[in-house]
């Protein structure tokens, strides 16, 4: 439908970045392309600062934050930036000297402040901008090419005039993410050149890379927004693991080849003025410098070995969740997991499959894009009740609460700091977490299912600002009775079940294990995962797909024999959004 990335017949810029939601292939893209052009005489440095990357895994070598050369490859060099390293270096240089000063529930409320995604990311960003704002390194090598770049929200952050007071160091406005900004003094005018290096057209190109379905194309219309909205534009979308055959006959492959090209022809408008290119999907892993040379030409893949032969691994079913969650008589179950992965499907699925045992049930969600009511169809099903949280609604009731609390106290610099700190993910995250609070009381009368369930770090943010609050004697008035109920709910096992929604793939597996680490840290133990659209669990004969299934087995089986104490496995489907009957037969399979 698009043209193919062929980047033989193609110009790049000296910086290449890499974005896009987890899972979407911006290690491989990156990686395949850094080979290129190192074949083809450029010295090359590829960088990836992504906490789930398996850029040395891609590679077959060791990386650390030394750059180092790639085996087999003349003039490639790598190295792989730890962010939570780098946020950990990050936190101790902010909160060091605080430590034996100020009571220890401070000392936790600061460190907690930040833990949050958005410090990894300014973390991650202070060590790349070393690397962009060297001489050296833009001298010595022809292409430095970014694995995950950082977002319109970071660098809007970082443009933002400094505005740090003791004021804000010990506001009570709410839990918050601007702690990261603590630690910014004196690179003020280090970091605008980095964002303008960023801006340049001549300098940097921004590849916006997606899958070909609807969920990641609108992440990557967003996230094109977002970057216009600080000035870089010099964007184009690849669109990766396109499957340009299908055989007929085979349900599988014809329904994942008409679903990727749905998806396709409603590209988002905000997308279409971009240049817009796609790739393969392959039947095999993008690993090792062989298939990585192969990835942009479909001639090449001769030469690639690969099985697809399906080795035989028992495959838990569905229905043991509902089993179990039944048997110790949870009330409060959340599904969790990153964008795309299905956590409304397994939310409705879990619902349904307790309303159908007799239970009463309230089901609630939180996303936009996954209208309960489109999950169940239009019938109504017996014992089950449905709500929806409005984020946007939410959301804003918080940033309004927050601003009218300080507007009177700050002057325009440090209000426009909140301002642009409140639109970071973790002030959703908080803001619905309030909302889920009212919802969850219902427990009392009813089994609660929540789409969408607060990471630890809320939890442990939320927590130790509650903390901080009576050691300082102030008043707990902005964390309602109902969050602070909530928490000990939570981190009761006999009560609350966290599952883990995963996809059969490296990155999701990756993001999941960090979700889980993050839940244990804030005393919250799941006790299932649910892999959501397998390949291995269908029966295709597709040997793009059955390739694709094979792959799949090395994440089943760490995710069995290392993640999970319970896991389930749910085959491939061709809607997101599956229906009333195909949740009913879901949980109806014996297991």
């Amino acid at each position: 439908m698009f043209p193919k990335f062929e980047p033989l017949n193609m110009v790049f810029t000296p910086y290449l970045f890499f974005t896009g939601k987890g899972g979407v292939g911006k290690t491989s893209t990156a990686s395949a392309l850094a080979i290129h052009l190192a074949d083809k005489g450029k010295k090359v440095l590829i960088v990836s600062t992504d906490p789930a990357s398996n850029l040395q895994d891609v590679f077959e070598v060791e990386l650390s934050n030394e750059i180092k050369p790639i085996p087999q490859v003349n003039g490639l060099y790598a190295c792989n930036i730890n962010p939570e390293e780098a946020a950990r270096k990050y936190r101790e240089r902010v909160v060091g000297p605080y430590k034996g000063k100020l009571p220890e529930s401070v000392i936790t409320s600061m460190e907690e402040q930040l833990s949050g995604a958005c410090t990894v990311e300014i973390a991650a960003f202070d060590e790349f901008t070393n690397l962009l704002a060297n001489p050296s390194i833009k001298k010595e090598y022809d292409h430095v090419l970014f694995d995950t770049a950082p977002t319109g929200h970071t660098l809007r952050l970082l443009q933002l005039p400094s505005a740090w007071t003791e004021f804000l160091n010990e506001s009570t406005h709410g839990a918050s993410c601007l702690g990261p900004l603590a630690g910014l003094e004196g690179k003020k005018e280090l970091y605008a050149n980095t964002v303008d290096s960023l801006s340049a057209p001549d300098e940097t190109t921004l590849f916006l890379v997606a899958r070909p379905d609807e969920s990641s194309l609108k992440e990557a219309s967003r996230a094109s927004e977002e970057l216009s909205s600080v000035g870089i534009i010099n964007q184009c979308l690849l669109i990766n693991g396109v499957l340009r055959t299908h055989i007929q006959g085979d349900t599988v492959s014809e329904a994942f080849w008409e679903k990727q090209h749905k998806a396709l022809s409603r590209i988002p408008k905000g997308l279409k003025n971009r240049s817009i290119f796609e790739t393969q999907l392959v039947p095999y892993s993008l690993t090792g410098i062989q298939s990585l040379r192969a990835f942009f030409s479909a001639e090449e893949t001769k030469g690639i070995a690969f099985s697809n032969e399906i080795k035989s691994i028992e495959l838990p079913q569905f229905n043991k969740v509902i089993n179990d969650l039944e048997a110790r008589k949870i009330k409060v179950i959340f599904t969790m997991g990153k964008g795309g992965v299905g956590k409304t499907t397994i939310a409705s699925a879990i619902a349904v499959g307790l309303a159908e045992r007799g239970h009463r049930v309230h089901l609630t969600t939180t996303d936009p894009a996954a209208h309960i009511t489109n999950v169940l169809g239009k019938e109504t099903v017996e014992n089950l009740t449905l709500s929806r949280i409005d984020p946007k609604v939410e959301v804003e009731a918080y940033r309004e609460e927050v601003i009218s609390k300080v507007s009177n106290e700050l002057d325009e610099n440090a209000i426009a700091y909140i301002k642009e700190d409140l639109e970071s993910p973790c002030t959703e995250e908080i803001a619905i977490f309030r909302a889920f609070a009212e919802v969850v009381s219902r427990a009392k009368e009813e089994i609660v299912v929540i789409d969408t369930a607060p990471t630890g770090h809320t939890l442990l943010l939320l927590d130790a600002t509650n903390t901080y609050h009576k050691e300082l004697e102030r008043s707990t008035g902005e964390i309602p009775e109902s969050v602070k109920e909530l928490l000990p709910r939570l981190r009761n096992p006999q009560e609350t079940e966290v599952v883990i929604v995963t996809l059969p793939e490296a990155t999701p597996v990756f993001e999941a294990k960090r979700l889980q680490e993050d839940l244990i840290r804030a005393e919250i133990n799941p006790n299932w995962w649910v892999i959501n659209q397998s390949f291995f669990a269908t029966e295709t004969t597709d040997p793009v797909l059955r390739g694709r299934a094979l792959s799949e087995t090395s994440w089943i089986d760490m995710v069995g024999a290392n993640l999970a104490k319970h896991f389930a496995v749910i085959p491939w489907t061709k809607d997101d959004i599956i229906g009333q009957k195909q949740l009913k037969e879901m949980v109806q399979t014996k297991g």
